[in-house]
């Protein structure tokens, strides 16, 4: 008895061009293009996961360093007094502070600089 692929197939093809969605024009039509494209955002996706972390740090230190700069000291010294005065606090929450409360981090900069 032969045996046809025609329901496997089908339940392939619509699960790959359901993640194909919001593809343009036959990337998200045609199931050749479809695949060939998905493959290459998944990609896309998995690099973009670890860059994000990269680009929000470089955000954050650059954000951090104006504040620095507008409080009279450059952003290798600030954190180095950090470290010195023992004041725990990631780029993170240091670049809220410089953005959302500069009186906040003009405390902080002036508790860094007294341990110089």
């Amino acid at each position: 008895m032969r045996v046809k692929t025609g329901i496997v197939r089908r339940r392939r093809h619509k699960k790959l061009l359901k993640l194909a969605k919001g593809f343009y024009s036959g990337r998200r039509k045609h199931f050749r293009k479809a695949k060939e494209q998905l493959e290459r955002s998944l990609v896309y996706a998995y690099r973009d996961r670890k860059r994000k972390k990269r680009d929000f740090r470089r955000l954050w230190i650059t954000r951090i360093n104006a504040a620095c700069r507008l409080n009279g000291i450059s952003y290798s010294k600030f954190i180095y007094a950090l470290n010195k005065a023992n004041i725990k606090l990631d780029r993170k929450i240091l670049a809220d502070l410089a953005v959302n409360d500069a009186d906040a981090f003009a405390k902080v900069v002036e508790t860094a600089k007294a341990a110089l």
